[in-house]
């Protein structure tokens, strides 16, 4: 089976891992949250390894870089949305934490990369 560029990734990697893990633990939000927050943290965690994949496809570096800048974009939108879910109470302090980590570790990955492409 053919091994595509982006799953060589470790941002990529990180992006999947965080996005099944926002879907883990909004799973632990309440019920009236499901078109909200939970809809919303869903459809941003799963943009970041989208738009990550799907960068690495296009034939310029100016297009590589326009994707992983939406992916950076993503992230912060995932990173506000655990901040409102902390302050809600919807979250525990150590799956914040845990979020805030690697959502750190992820943007740092992701401008690294938007940069080799701006740079290449």
């Amino acid at each position: 089976m053919y091994i595509y560029f982006f799953k060589k990734l470790d941002v990529w990697k990180e992006a999947i891992q965080l996005a099944v893990k926002t879907y883990k633990i909004t799973d632990l939000y309440p019920s009236e949250e499901k078109f909200g927050l939970i809809s919303q943290m869903g459809r941003c965690s799963v943009s970041v390894p989208l738009n990550i994949a799907e960068g690495t496809t296009r034939l310029t570096n100016k297009y590589k870089a326009c994707f992983t800048t939406i992916a950076y974009s993503s992230s912060l939108e995932l990173l506000n949305q655990t901040i409102i879910s902390k302050e809600l109470d919807f979250i525990s302090e150590d799956n914040y934490n845990n979020m805030r980590l690697d959502l750190e570790s992820m943007t740092h990955k992701i401008n690294a990369l938007r940069n080799h492409f701006l740079n290449s």
